[in-house]
């Protein structure tokens, strides 16, 4: 057949800011060593020693200035300890204490804190508490939720380094040691190797078929990356989705190149044999690597494997196409409406004048991105609101300028592109907000925009500048319906309980297909249900003189049976009416399982199998722009580690350091305790 952990072992006191400590003393110097980094936020706290009080000796006002200065090795200069200001030699000591005074308030406080710690613990003194509580600051614990707050920006751990932000930090508290660039990378790769380790865990424990689906950028390094994701239908019926990995696809990033990463990724995770599908971006590269892949599983006849294109580029694709008679004029139309977002007076001006006018109700900010959702926002608002456009132009056309007025013809071409455009933006719309996007929902709305291009087409008073347009998107709508019409998508379809045989396209809608899908599921999810129980004897299957073994009749018999009951699964789930389009498919599924306990099965497995490469709504929405800003900006020493780590976060997957969870609520909430022990305000509450 052709087939087209939690393991924090209740170690909370990792991350204790709180200690208690004895009564006895009126002052606490609390000393951390000199020790890594990492090892201080992740160690067993105990008590802080104390130290008896003493008085200091009175020192002359030049060392306690120079003492926070280090003297350059020329012995020509003096550089401060806190921001790296430099001063002469010469300057005066005077002028070095208004320093002190004017950029680092408080540094009288901080005592040695600023000294050599290579030399020496660091000293941070805190006052005595009522009722014998100590507040001992781990500045770790500040490292440790920058970490995360890399992560959730997807920012580079270099973006620490900025001398600014640092001497933000240091205003703040001077005592503060932020990590170099150099440990947050290095703290990264390791919880990117620990995450992934529960991801692989994770995944070992899934019973059915996996789709992968694969996604490409290139970075402003001229770096081209690939994202391997993963998705599965769960034993609750719950659409699950896990990013498996962003790889660096190696010069020169071709088929051969991608390929040979995406079987890394998938022998890592353990889950080769498990694939069902891969869903592609359409280039092709990724096509020739997803047919390495087919070629591959098939020579090791693991089970059927199939790829397809992802819809919702082609359908980007599609409706580029037409809307390229159209750009000057959409481009005069957004030049207007980011002048409209920008001023309050103008677009209070435009809500009136519509208003007055009934032209609709506008909210502000409109989208102007030039994808998809912005460029139907442009139609859209001079569609419906074409006279307060045109007034609030020539009212401020000391600010618009009369460049953006638009014309008579101007406005013709709008009002037909926005007709002829309106059943793509509801298509788009409902599968951006579909809560299970199948592949057979998928195909019925394909289905219906190649029959609007068609009548767009053959309709005589349609431009010829429109059917132009009309007749290069229906070649892209042609081509994905024959790169999907394949038996693998024809069974996927058709396990949509709204769409069966009665909305499949009609490309697919063959009894030839109908026959294969029914081999396939007796073949895949009955026989092999019940091949044990005949592989466990061993006499031979004829006997002597051609008779059938008694053992091997009944075995034969029980087939039939199985497979005249598996098949009625099928035929009863077909002959029954569609369900509606707003049912929710899983939800069905999970209802009727126990109706169709075989077919039920197969369902799970193939209805994972994706229609996009890529969430719709980052192709068609302006949300795309900024992860493609973050995806070009971000470095590639740490695109891997913080695209990674961010996306598990998200799924629910722990953040670990080695085998440590990294409890982030209850650091949050010990640096809001702090911030509200430490704030003005509480200070001045507290007894003296």
């Amino acid at each position: 057949m052709d087939w087209g952990v939690n393991n924090n072992n209740n170690n909370n006191n990792h991350f204790r800011n709180y200690k208690e400590d004895n009564d006895n003393s009126t002052m606490n110097l609390v000393l951390v060593s000199n020790m890594d980094p990492v090892n201080i936020g992740l160690a067993s706290s105990e008590n802080p020693l104390p130290v008896n009080s003493f008085k200091p000796r009175k020192k002359t006002m030049t060392s306690v200035y120079l003492k926070f200065f280090e003297t350059a090795a020329d012995r020509q200069t003096r550089k401060c300890k806190f921001c790296g200001q430099t001063y002469s030699i010469a300057t005066a000591t005077g002028n070095l204490g208004r320093h002190l005074a004017n950029r680092h308030p408080g540094y009288e406080k901080t005592g040695e804190a600023v000294s050599n710690t290579a030399t020496r613990p660091t000293a941070i003194v805190k006052k005595s508490q009522p009722q014998g509580k100590v507040n001992q600051i781990d500045y770790d614990h500040l490292n440790w939720l920058l970490v995360r707050w890399l992560v959730l920006a997807s920012l580079p751990p270099s973006t620490l380094e900025e001398k600014w932000l640092v001497n933000s930090y240091k205003f703040l508290n001077p005592s503060i040691q932020i990590w170099p660039s150099e440990k947050y990378e290095s703290v990264l790769d390791e919880v990117f190797r620990s995450m992934r380790e529960d991801v692989r865990a994770l995944l070992e424990n899934v019973s059915c078929k996996f789709s992968v689906t694969l996604d490409f950028w290139t970075s402003f390094e001229q770096i081209f990356f690939m994202s391997v994701t993963c998705q599965w239908i769960d034993e609750n019926w719950c659409f699950q989705k896990m990013l498996l990995d962003i790889c660096r696809v190696p010069y020169p990033c071709g088929g051969a190149e991608i390929y040979r990463c995406i079987v890394k990724v998938l022998k890592f995770y353990n889950i080769e044999s498990r694939v069902l599908s891969c869903t592609h971006d359409n280039s092709a590269s990724a096509i020739h690597a997803c047919n390495s892949l087919k070629e591959d599983l098939d020579g090791q006849k693991i089970g059927p494997f199939c790829y397809i294109p992802c819809a919702a580029r082609t359908l980007n694709l599609i409706i580029e196409d037409g809307l390229r008679s159209a750009k000057q004029v959409i481009s005069k139309i957004r030049e207007f409406v980011i002048e409209l977002n920008a001023s309050p007076v103008i677009s209070e001006d435009f809500i009136q004048i519509s208003t007055a006018y009934q032209e609709g109700t506008w909210k502000f900010p409109l989208d102007v991105s030039a994808r998809w959702s912005g460029n139907y926002q442009m139609l859209d608002l001079v569609h419906k609101a074409g006279k307060s456009v045109d007034v609030i132009i020539r009212k401020h056309e000391e600010t618009l300028g009369s460049r953006i007025l638009l014309s008579s013809s101007d406005k013709s071409v709008v009002n037909i592109m926005h007709q002829y455009l309106e059943p793509f933006y509801k298509t788009t719309n409902d599968i951006c907000t579909s809560k299970v996007l199948t592949v057979g929902l998928v195909l019925f709305f394909m289905d219906h925009i190649s029959d609007t291009i068609a009548t767009c087409r053959e309709s005589r008073p349609s431009p010829e500048w429109l059917k132009s347009a009309a007749e290069e998107m229906a070649k892209k709508a042609r081509s994905y319906i024959s790169q999907v019409c394949n038996i693998f998508t024809y069974m996927t379809a058709i396990l949509d309980p709204r769409i069966k045989g009665e909305l499949i396209p009609d490309s697919l809608n063959s009894q030839s297909f109908l026959d294969e899908a029914r081999t396939h599921f007796i073949r895949n999810y009955s026989v092999n249900h019940f091949s044990s129980m005949s592989s466990g004897y061993n006499a031979p299957e004829i006997e002597d003189g051609g008779i059938v073994s008694f053992a091997e009749e009944i075995a034969r018999k029980k087939r039939r049976t199985n497979l005249s009951s598996a098949t009625d699964e099928l035929t009863q789930y077909l002959s029954e009416a569609p369900a509606p389009i707003v049912t929710d498919v899983l939800e069905w599924w999970k209802i009727n399982s126990t109706r169709y306990p075989r077919l039920s099965l197969m369902a799970r497995d193939f209805l994972a199998v994706q229609a996009t490469s890529i969430v719709p709504e980052e192709l068609f929405c302006g949300k795309g722009d900024e992860i493609d800003k973050q995806r070009f900006c971000m470095q590639h020493d740490s695109t891997q580690a913080i695209l990674c780590i961010k996306s598990w976060i998200q799924v629910g997957i722990k953040f670990k350091f080695k085998s440590t969870e990294i409890d982030y609520e209850r650091l949050m909430e010990l640096a809001a305790a702090s911030a509200t022990e430490n704030s003005p305000s509480s200070s001045e509450k507290k007894p003296k």
